[in-house]
């Protein structure tokens, strides 16, 4: 099986449809600093981002992204400073390696996901970088199209660990 085949079976419409853009479509507009590519996955009114700032304590987590506009940019940030390293191998597969999205809980028009990024990757300069947190999002269907309507990001992975 290829590296970035999605483990949900197209029958399975709505869980395949969630992994396709909170992976798939998440990774590649990442890897191209392209936003355009994602935009459409979410909703913009009451759009919420919390940051665990990876603490497993609740009283560190941060209300940085109070809106959808400051979350792009801060993903925008991130993705220009990803793509300006020199990395050893194929960045795409690492990411798709340190991936996982599994859980998926679907209430409804809510849904509740499990995405977990447990991996690394290694530079050129022999440093290797983690990949290593996990996100809760939250989304709603809206005309038959799911969207993220908010986030707590940057969790520690495993829970109980800060690094």
């Amino acid at each position: 099986m290829r590296y970035d085949t999605n483990p949900f079976s197209p029958e399975d419409r709505d869980r395949y449809e969630i992994w396709e853009k909170v992976v798939r479509v998440d990774i590649d507009a990442f890897l191209t600093e392209d936003w355009s590519l994602c935009k459409e996955d979410f909703i913009e009114t009451y759009f919420i981002g919390i940051d665990a700032q990876r603490h497993d304590n609740p009283d560190r987590w941060k209300l940085s992204y109070p809106t959808l506009d400051a979350y792009r940019d801060d993903w925008l940030q991130q993705a220009r400073t990803f793509a300006s390293a020199s990395y050893a191998e194929d960045a795409r597969e690492a990411l798709f390696r340190a991936t996982t999205l599994a859980d998926i809980e679907i209430i409804g028009d809510t849904a509740l996901l499990h995405k977990k990024f447990n991996g690394s990757i290694r530079k050129t300069d022999g440093e290797t970088v983690p990949i290593l947190w996990q996100t809760l999002y939250k989304m709603k269907c809206i005309e038959g199209k799911w969207k993220i309507s908010g986030f707590v990001g940057y969790m520690p992975y495993p829970m109980g660990t800060t690094i």
